[in-house]
Parts: C-alpha cells; sequence; structure tokens
C-alpha cells in the first residue's frame, strides 16, 4: 500500500523559478478537512494564490498552487499534511482498527521555563525556535525583573509527540542555546499534571469594557481601512444549483484567507462540494464555492443564510482584532484571535507579533496569551506590556498598523496573480455569476443583454468543465484505491495458501 500512501499528498515544484508550488491532495472527505489542511500551510508560512476543491461525498480532490519561503521543508509539510487526511480504509467499507474511529486523546502539555538576560528581539527569536520545532505554545507568561532578567514560561504542545524523551528534550536546549548565546541563564522542560493543564486551557471572560469598545464582536459601523479589509461581498444563490448553495465571495486578500473561510464553514458543519479560489490583479480574491448542510440539503432558511452570510463577512472584514490601550501609565497591545469549535486558532500569532515589535524597535516588560471567552465566542487573547523606558518612542496608531500589517498582509510576488487573459482550462475563475460583478466593465455596454447572458454562459461553461475535470480526477483515485484494496486482498489470500 506505499504507493497509495504516497499519493495522498503530491508536491510538484515548478520548472520556473518563482512559479507557484503546486500541492495535490487526493483522500477519503471529511467535514472540515480543508480548513484543517489550509492552517497546516499556513504555519508553514505559505501563501495560497489558487485553489481548486472537489468531492463526491466520500473522496474528495484538492489542488493548492502555493508561494513563499525558499527554505519551506517541503518533506515535512508533505508528512504533515498526510498526517491530517483521514486514512484510506475510511472509504474502503472495510473494518479496520484505526485511531480515527476513537475520539482523539488529548497532547501532553508541557512547561518549558526559561530564564535569560534581557534584550531586544529576545523574545521573537525564542518564539522563532518553538516555530520551527514545531511546539505548538498554548499559553505564555512573560515578565522582566528590575536587574533586567527575564522569565518566560510557555505552555507547550509537540506535534512530534516526542518531547518528553531526554533526545527531543536535548535538542530543544540546542537549539535555544543557538540563537540565545550568553543571554542563558536556564532552560527547564517538565510535563504538567492535569490539573494545571485543564487550568491553562480553562477560557474566562474578558471585562465588558474591553470586549465593547477594544475588541467588538460585531461588524464596525466605520470600518478603519488600515485594520480592516475593505470591499468584502457575500452572495448566496439557490437557483444555480438543485443540490447546492452557490457561495460567491469577492474580497480583498490577506493572509490566511482562505483559512478564514474554511474555519468559518467548518464551524458551521458545512460541507463543500465544489470550490475554486484565485487572487486577480490588484490582490482582489474571487470565491466560488457550492456547499450543502451536514444532512446533503442546500440552505434555504433565509435566517440561516443571513448567520452565514453575516459571520463570512465579519471573518473576511477583520479576522483578528488590534488594539493598543492604555493601562494606567502603561501601554498595552492586544491582539484577539478566534479559536475554531475544535479548539485550534490560526498559527503563528505570537510570532508575528514578536516580529512586528522587533521590527519597530520596541521592547516587551511582560506577555502573557490565554483563552477568553468573548460574547459566546472562544479567543486567543494576546495582551503584551511595552517597555516605553524613557517615553515611547513609537506612536500606538504606528504600532497598531504594524502589527495589523504583519498578521494579515501577504508578501506575493504580483507577477503571480491571475489575468483576465488565462484560459478556463488552466482552472482559472471566471467572474462570479452576479450582476454587480460586470457592473464596472467598461467594456460592456449599458443595457446590452446579449453581452451579459455571454458573460453568463461562459462563467457556466468554466464552472461545467471544472467540476468534470474533477469528477474525472476523483473517480481515477478511487478506481487506483479500489485496485489497491483488491491486490492486497488477493496478496493476503496467497499468503495464507
Amino acid at each position: 500500500m506505499g504507493i497509495l500512501y504516497d499519493d495522498v499528498v503530491i508536491i510538484r515544484h515548478p520548472e520556473k523559478e518563482g512559479d507557484p508550488v503546486v500541492i495535490t491532495v487526493n483522500c477519503p472527505d471529511k467535514t472540515g478537512l480543508g480548513c484543517d489542511l489550509c492552517r497546516i500551510i499556513l504555519f508553514f508560512g505559505l501563501s495560497i494564490v489558487r485553489g481548486d476543491v472537489s468531492t463526491d461525498g466520500k473522496w474528495c480532490y484538492l489542488l493548492f498552487w502555493v508561494v513563499g519561503k525558499s527554505t519551506t521543508r517541503w518533506g515535512l509539510l508533505k508528512k504533515r499534511l498526510v498526517g491530517a487526511c483521514p486514512s484510506c480504509f475510511s472509504a474502503s467499507g472495510i473494518s479496520y482498527y484505526s485511531a480515527e474511529s476513537h475520539p482523539p486523546r488529548p497532547p501532553d502539555v508541557f512547561l518549558l521555563k526559561l530564564a535569560c538576560h534581557d534584550r531586544k528581539g529576545l523574545l521573537h527569536d525564542v518564539t522563532g525556535v518553538l516555530c520551527e520545532l514545531e511546539l505548538t505554545i498554548k499559553k505564555v507568561k512573560v515578565s522582566t525583573t528590575p536587574d533586567g532578567r527575564v522569565m518566560d514560561l510557555f505552555f507547550v504542545t509537540d506535534t512530534r509527540e516526542l518531547l518528553h524523551t531526554n533526545k527531543r528534550k536535548e535538542d530543544t536546549y540546542d537549539h535555544l542555546r543557538a540563537v540565545m548565546g550568553n543571554s542563558m541563564i536556564s532552560c527547564d522542560i517538565e510535563m504538567v499534571g492535569l490539573e494545571i493543564t485543564a487550568c491553562s486551557a480553562e477560557s474566562s471572560f474578558l471585562p465588558t469594557a474591553i470586549t465593547e469598545n477594544i475588541l467588538p464582536l460585531q461588524m464596525p459601523d466605520e470600518a478603519l481601512s488600515s485594520l480592516t479589509s475593505t470591499n468584502v461581498s457575500v452572495i448566496m444563490d439557490n437557483m444555480l444549483s438543485p443540490a447546492h448553495t452557490l457561495v460567491q465571495i469577492v474580497c480583498q486578500d490577506h493572509k490566511g484567507l482562505l483559512y478564514d473561510i474554511m474555519r468559518t464553514l467548518k464551524d458551521y458543519n458545512i460541507q463543500i462540494s465544489y470550490g475554486r479560489f484565485y487572487i486577480k490583479h490588484r490582490r482582489t480574491c474571487e470565491i466560488d464555492l457550492f456547499i450543502m448542510q451536514a444532512d446533503g440539503m442546500k440552505i434555504v432558511d433565509p435566517n440561516k443564510q443571513k448567520a452565514l452570510s453575516s459571520r463570512l463577512e465579519m471573518e473576511l472584514v477583520r479576522p483578528l482584532r488590534v488594539a493598543v490601550v492604555s493601562r494606567g501609565p502603561d501601554t498595552e497591545l492586544m491582539v484577539a484571535n478566534p479559536v475554531e469549535l475544535s479548539g485550534k486558532g490560526r498559527p503563528l500569532v505570537f510570532h508575528d507579533i514578536t516580529l512586528a515589535l522587533t521590527m519597530l524597535n520596541s521592547c516587551i516588560f511582560s506577555a502573557e496569551i490565554r483563552r477568553r471567552m468573548i460574547g459566546d465566542r472562544e479567543f486567543e487573547v494576546y495582551r503584551v506590556l511595552l517597555d516605553e523606558g524613557e517615553g515611547l518612542a513609537v506612536p500606538r496608531r504606528k504600532i497598531e498598523e504594524q502589527v495589523w500589517k504583519m498578521l494579515m498582509v501577504c508578501n506575493i510576488n504580483p507577477g503571480l496573480y491571475i489575468t483576465e487573459s488565462l484560459s478556463c482550462s488552466a482552472s482559472t475563475l471566471a467572474a462570479p455569476v452576479t450582476q454587480t460583478s460586470w457592473r464596472n466593465d467598461e467594456n460592456l455596454v449599458a443595457g446590452d443583454k446579449k453581452s451579459e447572458a455571454d458573460s453568463v454562459f461562459l462563467h457556466l461553461k468554466s464552472l461545467l468543465t471544472d467540476m468534470c475535470s474533477h469528477a474525472m480526477n476523483i473517480l481515477a483515485c478511487r478506481i487506483r484505491f479500489w485496485w489497491w484494496i483488491h491486490v492486497e486482498a488477493q496478496f493476503k489470500t496467497i499468503c495464507r495458501l
């Protein structure tokens, strides 16, 4: 079955330098799989510039065009993506023991205690090492003493599940020592008990003044363009497909955009049967999603449609909340990161926060990460107390904008944006089938019904062509899978003889 396992995730590197890397995933389907894959891709510092998703309800076929750093560990990325996919036997109907049929065991939580001498950029360097080692930060408590020493307490989980071994601990010590040098005083790693783990995972409510004035959940009446995305459109249509609701989204690109959409649909238990995503010129993104509820029905309830549309719009306008506030004589940076119902959140948030502050030469006096309830939703709230010293050299507004840009802005080569000249055979998206999508097109004459009809026809033709192509890919994957099941069964029969 080794060949089948290798074919679950295929990473194809481009022939031309600078072109996107294509990641192909074909495996049994499950609700929320796209969200899990997008979170992993985001954790590795990659940006998705195009995407195609298709499923027949049991087997799915996904394509991601990604760009990112030259130092990306592609082998490790493939391993993590394969680990997120359901077992192939889950679609075969053959009963095998599998951990997927049992509730997952909560990961062990470790306390990393680090004592060191303070310096600028220290916390970001430590955070970078932990991310490189795949140690997920669940909670942080950082404090600075008057004599210039720092005590960092990190509650972490290990993606590799090896931190209980001496070898893994020594490897962590060595990486931290290599970055910190003589600044390190001591370092200790120990597994914490269940009572401490439960306490660290428990969410508490923030004061109402903070949630209403600083980190509001509702859509702001006057959105600040520098701290929010603009021009977001979410349209739902039940006329195009007899079995699916079509969701068409037009918005500006930002880091983790596809993840924000996928996690919202996952929280609503919505299944995507077919979807396409791409970025046009000027960072404009267009997404077409054919979705249905968990019961296999389209969304016809107006209240459910309105709730889903409002939630998607809110998550695209303001996926993260950033604010710099006064705490008496001190200045505090607050960032709220929404948590999925599964308990997972956007990766690398603390890494990007510390990087932004390092670039501004702002010193961190103390920092804390805790799970908080804001309204009826759970957030990871990052509270960073800034060391003003003789006076805050950086204006608060600039801190807010720099942190927001670090968290949201993608560094993508403009040449990778899809242009209008690309053909439909390259799996590009046509404009959404709405009158507003061509309202500002200078090439269309007002009232030219024939031109509008042609646009609709071309769009539908593109959708149907790509859907048929993906259906054939899914069929080929399933035929190959069943062939390997048959070969394995025959091999076992021969061995018994």
